[in-house]
C-alpha cells in the first residue's frame, strides 16, 4: 500500500527539466562536469518526482567531431545528425553510474500538432516512465530549424513548454545562463531586482530582442517568457534558475525553498 502511494505521489510530481547549450557547451565542447552534475540532481530527484530531460547540444556535439560554419543551414542539420547520437551516448555512460537508463524521443511542433503523432508519444513516453527510464527529449534539428517554422519551435525552450504539457508534468523547470528573470536586464545593471514570482507577462515583455549568449544556443530570455506564457495560460507552473547553480532548483523542489530563481505560476 505504501509503495503504491509513493508512486501515485510521483505521478503528480512529473516535471520537466530543460538544460540548453548555454549550460552544456563551453569553449564550443561539451562540459562533462555541467552534464555529471545534471545527472547526480536527477537521481536524487528521482526519489519524489518523475522526471523528462529535453536537453540540447546536440549541434554542439557534432562540432566537436566536424568543424562546419554553423551559420549555415546544411550545416547546422548536419551537425545535429552528427552529434545527437554523441550527446545520448554521453548522457547514458554517466546516467549508467546512477543506475539509470536514458531514451532518446526527437519530437517537433508537427508532433504537437498530430493528435496520432501526439498520442504515440505520449503513450511511449508513459511506458518509459513506469519502467523507471529516463526521456531525454531534443528537437529534431535536422528536420527542424529555425528557418523551417512550420516544422519547428526553433528552441528547446519552447519545445519543453510543450512537453510539460502534453506529457502531463506540472512544472517545467529551465536551467539557463542567467539566474532568474530581472526587472532589468541585470548585465547592463548589477543592481537589477530580481523576479521571484511572475503570473502575468505582457505582450511589451515578449517582444523584447532575443539575446542568446552563447554559440550554439537558439534562445534567449524571450523565449523562455513565451514557454512560460504557454504553461500559464494552460495552468502549469515554470521555475527559471542557474544551470550553474544546481543547489537553488533541488532546494526548491525538494525543500521548498525559493530564495532565488524564478516561479511562473498561476494566480
Amino acid at each position: 500500500m505504501q509503495k503504491n502511494k509513493i508512486e501515485e505521489n510521483k505521478k503528480n510530481n512529473r516535471i520537466v527539466i530543460k538544460v540548453g547549450s548555454a549550460i552544456l557547451v563551453e569553449n564550443q565542447s561539451i562540459n562533462l562536469e555541467r552534464i555529471k552534475a545534471l545527472a547526480q540532481l536527477i537521481a536524487k530527484l528521482r526519489s519524489v518526482y518523475e522526471v523528462i530531460l529535453v536537453s540540447s547540444g546536440a549541434v554542439a556535439a557534432g562540432y566537436t567531431e566536424v568543424k562546419l560554419d554553423k551559420e549555415n543551414l546544411s550545416n547546422k542539420q548536419a551537425l545535429a545528425a552528427i552529434g545527437q547520437p554523441l550527446l545520448m551516448e554521453i548522457y547514458a555512460d554517466i546516467f549508467r553510474k546512477y543506475n539509470i537508463i536514458t531514451a532518446q524521443m526527437l519530437l517537433t511542433a508537427y508532433d504537437f500538432d498530430s493528435r496520432k503523432h501526439t498520442h504515440n508519444a505520449r503513450n511511449a513516453m508513459e511506458v518509459l516512465l513506469a519502467n523507471k527510464v529516463l526521456p531525454i527529449i531534443n528537437e529534431n534539428d535536422v528536420i527542424a530549424t529555425g528557418e523551417l517554422k512550420y516544422l519547428g519551435f526553433g528552441d528547446n525552450d519552447q519545445l519543453s513548454a510543450h512537453v510539460a504539457h502534453f506529457f502531463g508534468a506540472r512544472l517545467l523547470a529551465i536551467l539557463s545562463d542567467i539566474d532568474a528573470y530581472f526587472e532589468e536586464n541585470p548585465k547592463e545593471n548589477p543592481n537589477a531586482k530580481m523576479r521571484k514570482v511572475v503570473t502575468e507577462i505582457s505582450n511589451d515583455e515578449l517582444c523584447a530582442e532575443a539575446s542568446p549568449n552563447n554559440a550554439f544556443a537558439t534562445g534567449g530570455i524571450v523565449t523562455k517568457l513565451k514557454a512560460a506564457k504557454f504553461l500559464l495560460e494552460n495552468q502549469k507552473e515554470m521555475f527559471l534558475s542557474s544551470g550553474k547553480d544546481l543547489s537553488v532548483l533541488y532546494d526548491f523542489l525538494m525543500h521548498n525553498i525559493h530564495e532565488k530563481g524564478t516561479l511562473f505560476t498561476v494566480n
